[in-house]
């Protein structure tokens, strides 16, 4: 059985490993959640080959980050005691209270990005909303950075 699974194990890994963007993807997944990391590298790798065109490289990138912030909002959804009055606290949970939903927008921020989506759980704000605010400020970026990459700045 242990056979079975080093096999099967080993077959997902060269498949797995075969395409950048399955890379570029995991990579913008785990530099959203809360672990260390960052995903500009990636792109830039990914861009740099020359085999995906640039909107599908976006998308993959796009994708991998926002369902990385939405892991970070779901987990918030787990933190008891939510308190919306607290005067003292995260910088991102200030900015939530004071800008509401846009501040979503800025979830790509380093260090700061992680919380506002974690806090966006925390704080009970509908999901739709957040979503579409986490998506469009993540796509926003990975477009920014690919126009830097290919000159437009």
């Amino acid at each position: 059985m242990l056979e079975a699974f080093n096999s099967a194990f080993e077959s997902f890994a060269l498949w797995f490993s075969d395409s950048a963007l399955w890379v570029l993807f995991l990579s913008g997944f785990l530099s959203a959640t809360l672990l260390p990391g960052g995903s500009e590298a990636g792109l830039i790798a990914t861009l740099s080959l020359n085999q995906y065109a640039t909107f599908n490289v976006i998308v993959v990138a796009t994708l991998g980050n926002t369902l990385g912030g939405l892991t970070n909002y779901w987990l918030g959804l787990w933190l008891p005691n939510r308190t919306q009055n607290e005067k003292h606290g995260h910088k991102a949970l200030l900015w939530l209270n004071k800008y509401g939903y846009w501040s979503l927008l800025f979830s790509w921020l380093p260090v700061i990005g992680d919380p506002l989506c974690l806090a966006a759980g925390w704080l009970r704000m509908r999901f739709w909303p957040s979503f579409w605010l986490i998506l469009i400020g993540k796509a926003l970026r990975y477009s920014l950075l690919a126009a830097v990459f290919y000159g437009f700045f």
